[in-house]
């Protein structure tokens, strides 16, 4: 029942898919669906815990997501979306979605670009530390909702990877291939897999 007392207090914003509660003690409303013994939210909006009526045969909690109007554009899979690398490591990195189809967000969405979805060739060798630093932004396209509240993002076409970066020295990195941008103030190389900018 732990979970249930922790969902009532958590009123923030849920996204699809996320999970909402076990369905041994909550049963899915509007707005979510149960998946499995998961209670899994299908709109984006507010949680809210309805208690079951007086006197029912079914004593579990309802657990529906009332949408709100205020909130902007949601990711789905096939989204061009801008977003700004906030952490990368060995095998991904993640980075905050700014925007969706070119459209602003209202609420934070978190975005992972695998190894395996930088680029389309040579996917075995591709080094996350010379695709991305913290910092940058990049053009990517939705694969899928993923885990928990990241999305699957993907840089593996020509016209997808870093679109605007800054240097160690602190100043703009301009494009000079596919895989290296030049620092403005030093002239100093570093590694990106590049965005092919219109």
């Amino acid at each position: 029942m732990a979970a249930t007392a922790m969902d009532l207090d958590g009123g923030g914003v849920v996204t699809p898919g996320e999970l909402l509660g076990n369905s041994l003690t909550l049963t899915a409303g509007r707005g979510a669906y149960a998946d499995g013994r998961s209670v899994r939210a299908s709109v984006t909006g507010r949680r809210r815990i309805v208690p079951p009526a007086p006197g029912s045969s079914d004593q579990r909690s309802t657990v529906e997501v009332v949408g709100h109007k205020a909130h902007g554009a949601v990711p789905q899979p096939g989204s061009v979306v801008i977003a700004r690398v906030t952490k990368v490591m060995a095998r991904m990195a993640s980075a905050d979605i700014m925007c969706v189809d070119s459209k602003a967000i209202k609420e934070k969405f978190t975005g992972m670009i695998r190894q395996q979805d930088v680029r389309a060739t040579e996917i075995d060798k591709v080094d996350m530390y010379q695709s991305y630093r913290p910092g940058d932004i990049v053009r990517a396209v939705v694969l899928s909702l993923g885990d928990a509240r990241a999305y699957y993002l993907s840089t593996a076409k020509n016209e997808l990877g870093v679109v605007s970066a800054q240097s160690i020295a602190g100043g703009t990195l301009v494009p000079i291939s596919w895989t290296e941008m030049q620092c403005d103030l030093t002239g100093q190389i570093e590694q990106r897999k590049v965005a092919k900018v219109e």
